[in-house]
């Protein structure tokens, strides 16, 4: 879960919002021609109170009824044109704020892509759904309503007021008197909403997580019949996010029911004294009029306040939530740590691949804890294939992960051909890396599709030849063969052909170097043996490492390295690994005892 801000009230909204203007400034000019517009219309509105005036003032008590119409006239243009302006706003502001939303997701998304392995570990997939759709969303509407309205209705009060204290200052003075309680009130509400309303985008993002998971182990929640338990689950998080809707509602009612008891008993107090001085002659009645129907149309101004700025404080929250995300660093393209490659002779003059001195530690870990590896001193030689091979949690999967800087070490160096792959672009070790995971991962796409993200640019003739070393034959099968959609997750296959699949992406570019963790786990022996006789051609042309937990994978080596308390502890043959060391042949045969695998194995070569 990613880790929350101490004190919400520390931020500001506005600083928060501002962080929107690189996305706004290409579609500046069309947000200010809609803000123009609106702040026109609005004032536009205050012009009819003028026109009723002038009616009362004038055909009405001349007795005039061509003027009353002619007046009439008058107020129907108004109305049609403050229509048809607040039309233009909205047309001149949807195109290019949906565009705003487009680029902010696609950035969001690009940004993901790029950021560690150690990143998407730590945070709920649920968060980062809801940060790029709920939220990005929520900045979409703050752009083309909140914040063209602010300034619209900020303008419209301004110049309401000015009109009011024209058409009499005592009266205006009257109108005026609420603002500084407003102005508190709105200062405590924009605190307290803050909290709430970053507690509830949380909520959010943890409901989502629980959903994405549910749907996604839905063989397991069947399998073991836990709909019930995951339905509880999801029950409590829903009342939770109840709970806090309806804390965000109680201060949107509160804040709004203030806002407009303030503003009406200032109105009332204003009507009174202004018939009093109607009835003193010190005021026309047309003025009187004019005056309360002025004060009338900056009702809605006044009253939007707590709306708008609740959507402005969700608005502003959900941008914190984005540039969380957008402030983690990327992954560094290149950085050197222990000299230029092949500086100085040694290791880094040797081809193949070479572990010299690998250190590792998770980064949530604690400063003082031992590290996963320690001292990794190991080298591959050019065609050759290592088998690794360790006790569960032994680091066999941390080690594989740092060839392709999936993680980086944290001490030491890992060079290919001599060069230190940490100087290298990332895109380029990449090309010279293949992988293949214990877990493969399967997108929504085709079989082909697929298996070609293993090698751009490879066609349908590498296609079918990394198919053939996988023994993946079984995708002729399906309905529309190569260009069948697997699903998502490819769950509609089973575990063994969606690993032959992985497998077949991870040759099909005919990697300089391969990387497999226990690529053959999911396999019955029959498969397992016609898989190993062809990867075995393709590991000839290749130098790679391969996580080994069956002697029979383990034979696709030329040699084997044994892992054991985060260090390399013995390298050698598996026939010499089986004779002297009591580890390795227990870690091969299951017995509990490895000594007497020692024993047996000694006995047999005499």
């Amino acid at each position: 879960m990613p880790e929350k801000p101490a004190e919400h009230t520390d931020r500001s909204a506005v600083r928060s919002l501002m962080r929107l203007w690189p996305y706004v400034r290409p579609v500046r000019m069309r947000w200010f021609g809609a803000a123009f517009v609106a702040v026109l219309a609005s004032c536009l509105g205050l012009v009819i109170p003028l026109v009723l005036k002038w009616m009362v003032d004038g055909p009405v008590a001349d007795r005039d009824p061509g003027g009353v119409w002619l007046g009439a006239l008058y107020l129907l243009l108004l109305g049609i044109a403050e229509a048809g302006l607040f039309g233009l706003r909205r047309w001149l502001v949807a195109r290019p704020l949906a565009g705003v939303e487009a680029s902010m997701r696609a950035d969001l998304y690009r940004h993901l892509q790029r950021l560690p392995v150690a990143f998407h570990d730590r945070w709920p997939s649920g968060q980062l759904l809801s940060r790029g759709t709920t939220d990005l969303m929520l900045m979409r509407m703050f752009l083309a309503f909140p914040l063209t309205f602010l300034l619209v209705n900020g303008t419209t009060i301004l110049v309401g007021f000015f009109i009011l204290f024209a058409q009499d200052w005592s009266l205006g003075l009257v109108l005026l008197a609420p603002a500084v309680p407003l102005v508190v009130l709105c200062s405590v509400f924009e605190t307290k909403y803050s909290v709430v309303a970053r507690t509830a985008q949380d909520q959010v993002g943890d409901l989502t997580t629980v959903v994405e998971e549910s749907v996604l182990g839905i063989r397991i929640v069947k399998g073991f019949g836990r709909h019930r338990s995951q339905a509880r689950a999801f029950r409590a998080l829903a009342q939770r996010l109840r709970g806090t809707e309806l804390g965000k509602a109680r201060l949107l009612a509160g804040i709004w029911a203030l806002i407009t008891a303030i503003p009406e008993l200032a109105i009332g107090a204003a009507l009174v004294l202004g018939t009093v001085q109607v009835a003193d002659g010190e005021l026309s009645a047309g003025t009187l009029v004019a005056f309360l129907s002025t004060a009338l149309a900056l009702r809605w101004p006044v009253e939007s306040i707590g709306f708008l700025l609740a959507m402005s404080q969700e608005s502003a929250t959900a941008a914190d939530r984005y540039f969380e995300v957008m402030d983690v660093a990327e992954e560094l393209d290149a950085h050197t740590s222990a000299g230029e490659p092949g500086e100085g002779g040694g290791p880094g003059d040797a081809p193949g691949i070479v572990f010299d001195g690998v250190e590792f530690r998770y980064p949530d870990a604690d400063p003082g804890s031992e590290p996963v590896l320690a001292r990794i001193d190991l080298r591959v030689r050019p065609g050759e294939t290592m088998a690794l091979v360790g006790a569960t949690g032994s680091g066999k999967t941390t080690l594989t992960a740092l060839v392709p800087r999936l993680h980086e070490v944290t001490g030491g160096r890992i060079l290919l051909d001599g060069e230190d792959i940490a100087a290298m672009e990332r895109t380029r070790l990449r090309e010279l890396v293949s992988v293949a995971f214990e877990e493969p991962t399967l997108f929504s796409a085709t079989v082909g599709e697929n298996v070609l993200m293993g090698a751009e640019g490879a066609g349908e003739q590498e296609l079918r030849r990394a198919l053939s070393v996988a023994q993946a034959g079984f995708v002729d099968d399906l309905p529309h063969g190569i260009g069948t959609e697997v699903g998502e997750q490819g769950l509609s296959l089973s575990g063994g052909q969606r690993q032959r699949l992985a497998l077949a992406r991870a040759v099909v570019g005919e990697p300089r170097f391969l990387v497999l963790d226990d690529p053959l786990s999911a396999l019955d022996v029959h498969t397992e043996a016609l898989v190993e006789a062809a990867l075995r051609r393709v590991l000839e042309r290749t130098t790679a490492v391969v996580v080994a937990h069956r002697p029979s994978t383990v034979m696709l080596a030329d040699r084997v390295a044994l892992l054991s308390g985060g260090r390399i502890s013995a390298v050698g043959t598996h026939q010499e690994l089986l004779r002297t060391n009591a580890e390795y042949a227990w870690l091969m045969s299951g017995a509990e005892d490895g000594s007497r695998v020692l024993a047996a194995e000694e006995g047999s070569t005499r």
